[in-house]
């Protein structure tokens, strides 16, 4: 059995950094690299791509709403079309940086309202879509597990990935909860270790409420900016391997 590991990396912003233990970079296989939007800049993008690319870990872009004051968590209104080319103009901003190094982008996971979005509102989930197969239909799309984006990208030519968390709560219908709801963000490494064993070995996850959902895990998300990131990772990481669980970029795992 393979699993994939990634994390959201790159979203520090000109002279405000997110405390990030760089330990983390050895467990995961997987990276989402803010494109400049909800966070990150070009040096920023330039490093985390150096830094990344020299372990060899597969790197994504992580695009979202023009919201660094919201970190991208904040809904906005905006067409397909308007979608459409703010998800292009930040998979070629990072994809430049890629270029300069030799180094290739293995997928796409959006930011943030703009992924919960994609993973209810058939539209967005659509000009996400589109602007994958225009931009590079070899790219893998991670998301929910029975989401509208998981339903569209196969209509749409896209290679789609389910992705599972190890530290967010569930509602009942298989979406992430609300952050502004007490319980979301999980802390405590001992209960991500248990939630990703239950998630990956028996594919099903146990909502906020208590329901079991059933899940077919691909990757498995570590939050970067979780106080907790590199114990949580570390548990998980060490969790898997007791299991005989192969930890692999997604590139392996979707063929």
């Amino acid at each position: 059995m393979k699993i994939d590991i990634n994390s959201d990396l790159g979203e520090d912003f000109g002279r405000y950094k997110l405390k990030i233990d760089e330990n983390i970079f050895k467990i995961i296989s997987s990276a989402n690299v803010a494109c400049g939007f909800h966070a990150g800049d070009p040096n920023v993008m330039n490093d985390i791509v150096l830094k990344l690319g020299k372990r060899n870990t597969k790197i994504g872009a992580h695009p979202g709403f023009n919201d660094l004051e919201g970190f991208g968590r904040r809904k906005i209104s905006l067409t397909k079309n308007d979608i459409k080319n703010l998800m292009i103009y930040q998979l070629g901003a990072l994809d430049g940086f890629l270029r300069i190094n030799d180094l290739e982008m293995q997928h796409v996971k959006p930011h943030g309202a703009l992924y919960n979005l994609a993973q209810t509102d058939r539209e967005v989930a659509e000009a996400v879509l589109d602007s994958v197969y225009l931009y590079n239909k070899e790219l893998i799309v991670l998301g929910l597990p029975n989401s509208q984006i998981s339903v569209v990208s196969g209509k749409r030519g896209v290679r789609f990935a389910n992705e599972v968390f190890a530290d967010r709560a569930y509602d009942d219908h298989g979406f992430l909860v609300s952050r502004r709801i007490k319980g979301s963000v999980i802390k405590d490494k001992d209960l991500c270790r248990e939630r990703v064993l239950e998630m990956v070995l028996n594919r099903r996850v146990k909502s906020i409420d208590g329901k079991y959902i059933k899940i077919e895990p691909q990757s498995v998300c570590i939050h970067g900016d979780n106080e907790n990131s590199l114990e949580i990772a570390k548990e998980i990481y060490e969790a898997l391997g007791e299991n005989d669980v192969e930890i692999s970029p997604l590139i392996e795992i979707c063929r």
